[in-house]
Parts: C-alpha cells; structure tokens; sequence
C-alpha cells in the first residue's frame, strides 16, 4: 500500500506502510488545513525527518537550512528549546543551585535556541554540540556557548572527558536519521554522577520513527537495570512541534 503526500500539488513523501506512514499522514493533513506559511514551515521541517536519510544527509540538510530555520521554526511553531530550559531550571533551582557553577552541553544545539534561554536564566557555562557547521555559524555569531562541537552524537567517543557536564539537553535532536538509541550511552559518559539528562522531542517518534520504535524506551529501561540512570519523571507537553505533543524525559546519572 503506498501514500502519497502532496503540497501545492507537488509530491512529497511517497511511502510503504511503516510506523511512520501515521507521521507522513499528519503532515499532510496539517500541511493542507494551514496557512502557507506555517505549511511550508512544516513541509520543510518534515524534510530534515525523512525516513531513510543517513546521519550526514539530515546534517547537509540542516546547513541549507540554516539561514532560514529560526523564522521556520520561530516559537509560535516550536516549543522544544522552552520545555528544554524549563527542565533544566527545575533540575538546578536557582534558590539552591549556583547556576554559573552548572557546566551543560547543549546537543543538537542547532542555532543556539536552547542556549539563549539558558543564558537568560543564569547559565553560563554552556556548550554546544551539532554536526552542521552553517548552524553552528548562526549560533557562534550569538556568542553564547563556550565551545561549540561540530560533531554527530552517536555511539562513537566524543572529543570529551569522562563526566565534563552536570547536564546534557537535547531538544530537537531526535527523530528519523538524528540521534540514534545507542548515543545514549555516550551521553552517560560525559555526564558526571549526579548530573543530568534531558531528552525533549516529539511523542509520536517513540512509535513513527524506526530507530526508536519498540527499541528506545526498552533502551532506557536497559540501562536503568544496568545501573547507569535513573528515570526522574517523563512529561507530555503540548504544541512542542506546531500542533504536535512533546514528551520531555529527565534522568539522573548514576
């Protein structure tokens, strides 16, 4: 069975049926019930999730993209750097934490969203970590990392010590061709005893995105028995993506 998604009559995402046949329906549905521009902002959105694009043909993607991608993706149509920072505050408080202290590597940090946000609530120490050098241009033109990494975040070792931050984020950084399941383990080496993991990205890529369906949540629970985290709490937020619901996870290094 095959479904074809069209925009202004131009064909988009032909498929097979798979798990993430549901997502390519939404699209569309969305994409035909919207203004131009926030279908538009949509359809090239959903182009940096095709299935079947490799880790570096989603990063080339993101560097044509770059100068467009903050109006695309302005915070009327993506919440994720939000429900990011706001995880964040309430992991360190700032009535018992000495924020300048937290040391936070912002992965898939894109334009640099999420750091500008956190630079706003007291944050300092915050690094930045994407695989597309345009986008790690806009975000180093802001001045708001102390570093920035122009790298993938998978299961390969990072340009970067043994238990550097209090906290990794990602918000945005999931979804077909992005971080894979197996990145996680890297992200638990970075992190010190204690500190944090934050994982914001959109609900439904737990069961349309073949990478994580049936494997990602089993993942997390793999490496809770294993001793290496501990689950605080996942929260559905709505409009995390346009219409879409987010699910924000927390967990504590161990």
């Amino acid at each position: 069975m095959a479904v074809h998604v069209a925009f202004h009559g131009v064909l988009l995402f032909p498929s097979i049926l798979r798990p993430s046949v549901m997502a390519e329906v939404k699209a569309k549905r969305f994409i035909q019930s919207s203004d131009a521009p926030d279908g538009q902002a949509y359809c090239t959105n959903f182009g940096a999730h095709k299935p079947g694009m490799s880790m570096t043909e989603v990063a080339e993607y993101y560097s044509k993209w770059a100068g467009e991608y903050e109006q695309d993706l302005n915070q009327d149509r993506y919440q994720g750097p939000y429900y990011a920072c706001m995880a964040v505050t309430e992991a360190f408080p700032v009535d018992t934490t000495n924020r300048k202290s937290v040391s936070i590597l912002d992965v898939a940090c894109g334009t640099g969203f999420l750091g500008e946000k956190l630079k706003k609530e007291g944050f300092v120490n915050v690094d930045g970590l994407d695989p597309s050098d345009k986008m790690l241009d806009v975000a180093r033109a802001k001045n708001i990392y102390n570093k920035l990494y122009c790298e993938f975040m998978s299961d390969a070792t990072l340009p970067i010590d043994n238990g550097k931050y209090s906290c990794v984020a990602v918000a945005g950084g999931m979804g077909e061709g992005h971080i894979p399941c197996a990145a996680l383990t890297e992200m638990i080496r970075i992190v010190k005893p204690g500190g944090y993991i934050i994982i914001v990205m959109r609900e439904e890529y737990l069961t349309h995105v073949q990478e994580y369906a049936g494997k990602l949540e089993n993942f997390f629970l793999k490496l809770e028995k294993e001793g290496k985290w501990k689950r605080c709490s996942q929260t559905v937020v709505p409009k995390y993506s346009f219409d879409n619901n987010g699910i924000i996870f927390k967990f504590k290094v161990c």
